[in-house]
């Protein structure tokens, strides 16, 4: 088949880097479309895959959101009308679920959470979506998923991470301390449609870990620039100037925090000490993961004490099962 892939944020290029591998593995065709926003262009290029550049962000304003969503999804139309697609595939990427419905090409959208709004938008529109087990059933017939829905077992970092080999010497390489402990530390997205306030207790953790006396080296991943002026004043604090190979740097990491997601669950997953200061509604897969054990939550400020920074033994990745991918292509194709 001729298929479409877009891509329109950071973590999917990661999470669909192995299913594409399947595809052409199977000989089917796919070409790619990127959105500018966060590091989907870079880490597009750094795995090398061809792609062309279509949209961006609408920032933090709903009215900008809006609008680059319906911009993009007119380019978008009007870029794949000329190709024949068969297959159009995406991580609820509105923009292209709303085009391959105008050019009347069979869409299938995965998804992990419940709570984003456009749900409702992109579960009707698809042919086919796919969601983890965890994924609340009776919310799959309030978005009009109904019997399009399938599931898999496990989380969705567990499909990119399942062939996971990390690098000797990767902190060394990268140029962290050897003997320190190493703290990666993602912001929230205020601007995101389902997580639009400000999160004072990832302010109070920040400062909590800056002002710790012993050796340790705070790495701070701002997903936009300006993020990161914002605490350019704390100690210890190192503000990423690059794109990190991000698995490699969260399995070397003695501690992850976040007030997203996908980082978290890759955290989780590769078995790296993992808090969550995500204050929007917590998903089911984040809640699964915290039920096991893998991952713990920053809800007031008294559990900011909770949170010890130490070297930390590095374990085999958890749940890791390279078949999942296989599977997974199986369904995606099944459209």
């Amino acid at each position: 088949m001729k298929i479409w892939l877009d891509l329109a944020n950071s973590p999917q290029v990661l999470f669909f880097r192995p299913i594409l591998k399947e595809l052409e593995r199977r000989r089917h065709t796919v070409e790619i479309t990127t959105r500018d926003y966060a590091q989907t262009v870079s880490l597009a290029n750094r795995y090398g895959l061809a792609h062309e550049v279509i949209g961006q962000h609408g920032g933090r304003g709903l009215a900008g959101l809006i609008t680059q969503n319906y911009l993009r999804s007119i380019m978008l139309a009007r870029w794949g009308s000329k190709r024949k697609f068969d297959l159009a595939i995406s991580h609820n990427s509105y923009s292209q679920v709303v085009a391959a419905a105008l050019l009347r090409i069979p869409a299938v959208t995965l998804m992990d959470y419940e709570y984003q709004p456009l749900n409702h938008l992109c579960f009707r529109l698809a042919r086919k979506v796919i969601v983890p087990e965890a994924f609340p059933q009776i919310l799959l017939k309030k978005f009009g998923a109904g019997s399009k829905a399938i599931t898999y077992s496990g989380v969705k970092e567990q499909v990119y991470l399942a062939d996971f080999m990390p690098q000797n010497g990767y902190l060394q390489q990268e140029g962290f301390p050897a003997n320190a402990p190493l703290v990666v530390i993602r912001p929230p997205a205020p601007w995101t449609a389902y997580h639009r306030f400000e999160n004072n207790l990832f302010d109070q953790l920040l400062t909590h870990l800056a002002e710790g006396n012993d050796e340790r080296y705070l790495l701070f991943l701002p997903r936009l620039s300006n993020q990161g002026d914002t605490v350019s004043h704390l100690a210890n604090i190192h503000i990423a100037t690059k794109t990190y190979d991000g698995p490699n740097l969260i399995y070397h990491a003695d501690l992850v925090i976040s007030g997203g997601g996908t980082m978290n669950r890759e955290a989780a997953v590769l078995g790296t000490p993992v808090y969550t200061v995500f204050k929007g509604q917590m998903g089911a897969v984040d809640r699964y993961l915290m039920d096991k054990g893998l991952m713990k939550q920053i809800e007031t400020a008294g559990d900011i004490k909770q949170v010890k920074v130490e070297k930390h033994t590095k374990p085999q990745a958890h749940g890791r099962d390279i078949s999942i991918v296989a599977r997974l292509t199986d369904l995606i194709l099944a459209a």
